[in-house]
């Protein structure tokens, strides 16, 4: 039996992906199955984004691109930076990846050794712990639950913080609670941070204009400027612009940390895909009207299944500010049993029994650190939502 290096026993595949195959499964059997497991826009991308691809590709722009991504893109992206935050940006202040996780893990395999903490507020999404156990990192969960709205606490980040601290990972609005983050509360947290100087931030921005309700985005560095040499932010364009297969993301930091970070993505990968550049410089620049009638549309999702879970017995759901997803507490259906006699003990055993017996696909909330909790993603056309949110309300009500 091969023996692999100990990198692979510390980590799995996310669970999202897992749902996400049971329910092709299920409706490769003939089964109509609602999956709503996955966080990817069901729209497309625009048009005007499609088009610039393919005239770079037919001007010939598909040779090697340059390690930390083409100047255009990366001048693209410090000007919105600087436009956003009012933070100066400049073009070798940014790294070009291979999508947001790819910086992810740039970030972490520069930062992180073993024994290494990495603080995580949680809820959180997987792929943070994943990449920090790559690294031969030690997560640190720090508990944010649904009565202080998902948000990161200064007492319990300050609790939190060790000498084997390194790294600090934010992301609002937030994957899979839909939290956002007051410009206060982000003060605030700052604060904490500079009693510290040994640990640095990492700010995942990536569903940054994802907001409902007049919610504003902030980020840390527009909050806390004086923390510049220890933070790193982290966007792309995978959600704002529905273009995750397109696998264009970036991170703007200190030099030295963008420095390293290009050694990490040399090794893995080296540039990233010329025409997916083109395509997300048309992003960046072109027409924006769009965005707004999409957030719209999520907006509208959001309020009509916070609404129906919240008619649902054992249910209980938080209304999320940005991102598309809902993640509503499940224990009031712990301890009971399905029609199919499965008992409820985890919400493990309610996403699994909710596939299986309800046809609804979603992700247990023990797969992003919180329990018992569901995360649902709204990434999907209102009908089918509706749909989902009548059978989740049928199989709660089936429980006994």
């Amino acid at each position: 039996m091969t023996e692999f290096a100990a990198r692979i026993g510390r980590t799995e595949l996310a669970a999202t992906f897992a749902m996400a195959a049971r329910a092709r499964a299920l409706r490769a059997e003939g089964k109509d199955v609602i999956s709503l497991s996955l966080g990817e826009p069901d729209f497309p991308t625009p048009e005007h984004v499609t088009q610039a691809a393919y005239e770079a590709a037919r001007r010939g722009e598909t040779k090697y691109p340059p390690l930390g991504g083409n100047e255009a893109l990366r001048v693209a992206v410090a000007a919105k930076f600087s436009r956003e935050h009012g933070i100066a940006a400049q073009p070798q202040d940014v790294l070009v990846t291979n999508g947001g996780k790819q910086g992810i893990f740039n970030i972490v395999m520069s930062l992180i050794s073993a024994g290494d903490e990495v603080i995580i507020p949680a809820p959180s999404w997987a792929g943070y712990e994943q990449t920090v156990k790559f690294a031969g990192g030690e997560p640190v969960f720090v508990p944010c639950p649904q009565e202080e709205g998902f948000v990161l606490q200064p007492e319990a980040l300050a609790a939190a913080i060790t000498s084997r601290t390194k790294l600090l990972i934010l992301n609002y609005p937030s994957n899979p609670s839909g939290a956002t983050i007051s410009r206060e509360a982000l003060a605030a947290l700052a604060e904490v941070l500079r009693h510290y100087p040994h640990v640095w931030v990492l700010s995942d921005d990536i569903y940054e204009h994802l907001l409902f309700g007049g919610a504003q985005h902030h980020t840390l560095l527009g909050v806390a400027p004086d923390l510049a040499n220890r933070v790193v932010t982290l966007s792309g364009v995978s959600k704002t612009y529905a273009m995750t297969g397109w696998r264009i993301g970036w991170c703007i930091g200190p030099a030295e940390m963008i420095k390293a970070a290009t050694i990490v993505q040399a090794t893995a990968t080296s540039g990233v895909s010329s025409v997916g550049q083109a395509a997300a410089l048309a992003a960046l620049t072109g027409d924006q009207s769009f965005q707004a009638e999409r957030v719209a549309a999520y907006e509208a999702r959001r309020d009509t299944v916070v609404a129906a879970l919240n008619q649902v017995p054992g249910l209980s759901c938080h209304r999320p500010e940005g991102a598309f997803y809902v993640f509503p507490s499940v224990a009031g259906c712990l301890g009971k049993t399905t029609p199919g006699g499965r008992v409820i003990g985890s919400d493990s055993d309610f996403a699994m029994a909710l596939l299986e017996e309800g046809l609804v696909g979603v992700v247990q909330g023990a797969a992003f650190a919180m329990s018992p909790h569901i995360r649902i993603s709204t990434a999907a056309g209102l009908p089918r939502l509706i749909e989902a949110c009548q059978r989740i309300s049928s199989f709660c009500n089936a429980l006994a």
